[in-house]
């Protein structure tokens, strides 16, 4: 059965697709249905939104990260019980892996779940030409369907009439207007919006939803939503097709310091038989007992460092564990903590858990973003596979105590080496999805069970 699925897209990143897409899967909850969310890319923050909202997990659909046929087959597998898919987009409509197309694009993502569209207009600082916009985007590829166009920052009523005609003019049908307010901002910080994760969303923000949901057209929204048809999968290929008794157990680090995670991984993870055991570096005195994996995801380490360093139990406990034959799987935030230690924005130096012999610093701070493509090198239990990834962080190695094996090589960096590999330790800045091949998350778990 077909789940009815909305796009939500804009021209730009801030025109405020994520306030918009809160507030209509609160429009939506409030009608009694159950809205399965999703976010087109690699982003880990507007998911944890979008969930906190929604009351169920938010998955990503980044077509780059996992290939179409594997991206339906995780996207049936979500909407499962739910009564109609709302999927938040990135950045601008069309804006994907690079500008000589738009593959990894909401555009594409719409295009591979045969979904309608529907745009998010900033009207601050515009009124008429918001109509030019919406036209613009809805003829630039006429395999996309429009289903019409919310418009956001609206100042005024009279504001709204303005813009309104312009929308008119051009034959965009209106779905809804959120106005101007302050109980809408979401804070930011420099990798993006504040994670529900770390913070729960400010008091007020949930009713402010309730109160923008009111000023959409949810009929329009469900009617369009309703036209959608999501190809089937070719073949179901990612998760066992029986059940598989648990073979390893496995400490997923969650909490305010690491939580960036695809739920899809950590539902693979268990499909193949890993009982995964939260547990929090910054609360916790010791890694899950009998834990033959430890999955440190990424997130800000170095907004809690100091923390971090002076839960010495913790990472004694996970040194120990790594000594016992744990197998440690550590990406970006998670591999910081890895590390030897970090050095903050103030040039303050916290010891970390000293498995990856670096030391990385935030002082002088310099974005690296963007896809990658990588080969894994030995002796990590994911060796030889060449596979689709994702870099985005802005800490940069400060002291490399003489290591050379990497955990990767980015190949469409002239085979630039990337991270660390030991036996048991995998490290790096490199973001990888368990969905973009088969077999990924049974290697992970069988190379666990091994150690248990």
């Amino acid at each position: 059965m077909t789940t009815p699925t909305i796009v939500v897209a804009a021209a730009q990143s801030g025109a405020g697709k994520t306030t918009a897409t809160m507030a209509l899967i609160a429009g939506l909850r409030n009608r009694g249905l159950t809205v399965q969310p999703f976010k087109v890319g690699p982003d880990y923050l507007d998911p944890s939104l979008l969930g906190w909202v929604a009351g169920r997990p938010c998955r990503n659909l980044d077509s780059w990260m996992v290939p179409g046929p594997h991206l339906l087959e995780l996207f049936h597998r979500a909407c499962r019980g739910a009564d109609v898919a709302v999927v938040e987009g990135v950045m601008g409509l069309f804006d994907g892996r690079s500008g000589a197309g738009d593959d990894a694009s909401t555009a594409d993502i719409a295009r591979l779940l045969q979904a309608p569209i529907l745009l998010i207009v900033d009207a601050a600082r515009a009124s008429r030409t918001v109509g030019a916009v919406a036209f613009g985007l809805s003829r630039a590829d006429l395999r996309l369907r429009i289903a019409g166009a919310i418009l956001n920052r609206v100042a005024n009523n009279r504001h709204l009439e303005i813009c309104a005609e312009g929308l008119n003019a051009v034959g965009v049908q209106s779905a809804g207007h959120l106005k101007r307010a302050a109980e809408l901002t979401l804070p930011e910080r420099y990798l993006g919006l504040i994670s529900a994760s770390e913070t729960e969303p400010q008091p007020g923000l949930r009713r402010a939803l309730d109160v923008a949901a009111s000023t959409l057209d949810l009929d329009l929204v469900m009617w369009a939503a309703a036209s959608a048809a999501p190809p089937p999968p070719l073949a179901a290929s990612l998760f066992p097709e029986k059940p598989i008794a648990t073979m390893a157990r496995i400490g997923v680090a969650l909490d305010r310091a690491f939580h960036f995670y695809y739920r899809d991984a950590l539902d693979l993870l268990e499909a193949w038989g890993a009982e995964l055991v939260p547990f929090s570096p910054l609360e916790d005195s010791r890694v899950p007992e009998r834990a033959s994996g430890i999955y440190l995801g990424g997130g800000y380490p170095e907004l809690f460092a100091e923390e971090l360093a002076a839960n010495t139990a913790m990472l004694a406990s996970l040194r120990d564990a790594t000594a016992d034959g744990a197998i440690v799987y550590a990406e970006c935030g998670g591999a910081m903590y890895a590390a030897s230690g970090i050095e903050d924005a103030e040039g303050r130096r916290h010891s970390m858990a000293g498995l990856w012999p670096v030391w990385v610093s935030l002082k002088a701070r310099k974005l690296s973003v963007g896809y990658r493509k990588v080969r894994a090198c030995p002796p990590g239990f994911l060796a030889g596979q060449e596979l689709p990834a994702h870099e985005f962080h802005y800490s940069q190695l400060s002291e490399r105590n003489g290591h050379d094996q990497p955990a990767w090589l980015v190949l469409d960096q002239a085979g630039r080496p990337e991270g660390y590999s030991a036996l048991g330790v995998t490290a790096s800045y490199i973001h990888v999805h368990l969905g973009s091949r088969p077999g990924l998350a049974a290697s992970f778990v069988e190379a666990c069970s091994r150690r248990s």
